[in-house]
């Protein structure tokens, strides 16, 4: 009863009824990687800014010894004995809003984030715009630009209070985009902890990233350079890719890619339960340690001392 009957022709002839047809096979589309645009004009503003940090610097009004004055002019280098990192002098960058403790505490706080945009020379800028082209591009290919422009500033941030936080004679002046730098990485690392199961070749990923870290990381123990920005920035971006970088778990398909009608067997969820542990568990810690370290800086009260320069 409510079966149909089968084709006379095909009792005629001897044969079984034809099968139901074949559903077709369903495959969700492959992610479209996102346009990366915003690390490359992170990239075009650092180098403006040191050019425009070089305009006020003005070194050749103020010295006869100033580096490449032939053809640079207003543009040219403090003398290396001044600056081996081919850059403006300690006081313009004071001026323009390098990282010093005792001014934040005075009520610069803009001094957290301006910092990151400086830099101490042409060398310091080098070598931080090559890693963050390396490591920046392929996270905003696949992340966002949203996601990665806030693990930027919020790490570069992190760097920067972590730099206060240890600097207690306040003496350091810092600049340097590598607080921010450091936490792409850590981000990275966390990254591929949360989103394990989507990772082929685990553990020699792993294994690969956490000895570039340590290389990136060995780097701050070198003389004038800030390594508590480094760590303070890569522990800041570590806990945020916990938050900011999960992806859907393998085997998960979005209800829009799955056709009217056809039945998921054994569907997955987006996420799984570890990967909401971490994220909530991350975004406490990180709330609960800029909370912290900033009610601390305001309290903690520094002596002034001629200071140095410090880059990171």
């Amino acid at each position: 009863m409510g079966k149909r009957p089968p084709n006379p022709s095909d009792i005629e002839n001897g044969l079984p009824p034809l099968p139901p047809p074949a559903r077709p096979p369903f495959r969700p589309p492959l992610p479209v990687p996102w346009y990366a645009w915003l690390v490359p004009l992170i990239f075009a503003a650092n180098f403006i800014t040191f050019a425009a940090t070089m305009y006020v610097n003005d070194c050749p009004s103020r010295s006869d010894e100033c580096l490449l004055f032939d053809v640079l002019g207003r543009l040219s280098f403090q003398p290396i004995k001044e600056n081996m990192l081919l850059g403006p002098s300690i006081p313009t960058l004071r001026r323009l809003g390098a990282l010093e403790r005792k001014l934040v505490e005075e009520g610069e706080r803009w001094r957290l984030i301006s910092c990151i945009w400086l830099h101490g020379g042409l060398l310091h800028l080098l070598a931080n715009m090559i890693s963050l082209l390396c490591i920046g591009m392929r996270l905003e290919q696949e992340f966002g630009f949203l996601r990665i422009g806030a693990l930027y500033v919020l790490s570069g941030l992190g760097g920067s209070l972590m730099s206060c936080l240890t600097d207690s004679r306040g003496e350091r002046v810092s600049v340097g985009a590598s607080g921010a730098l450091f936490g792409l990485l850590g981000a990275m690392l966390s990254e591929l902890i949360t989103n394990w199961t989507i990772y082929e070749n685990k553990c020699t990923a792993l294994m690969t990233l956490i000895l570039i870290i340590a290389l990136n990381l060995s780097v701050g123990f070198l003389p004038r350079v800030d390594n508590s920005a480094h760590c303070g920035g890569f522990l800041a971006g570590f806990l945020l890719g916990f938050v900011l970088l999960l992806r859907p778990q393998y085997g998960y398909v979005s209800p829009k890619y799955i056709p009217p009608g056809y039945d998921m067997k054994h569907k997955k969820s987006k996420h799984k339960c570890y990967q909401h542990i971490f994220r909530f568990t991350s975004l406490a810690i990180l709330l609960a340690g800029f909370i912290a370290g900033y009610a601390k800086l305001l309290r903690d009260h520094t002596v002034g001392n001629e200071p140095f320069r410090d880059v990171n």
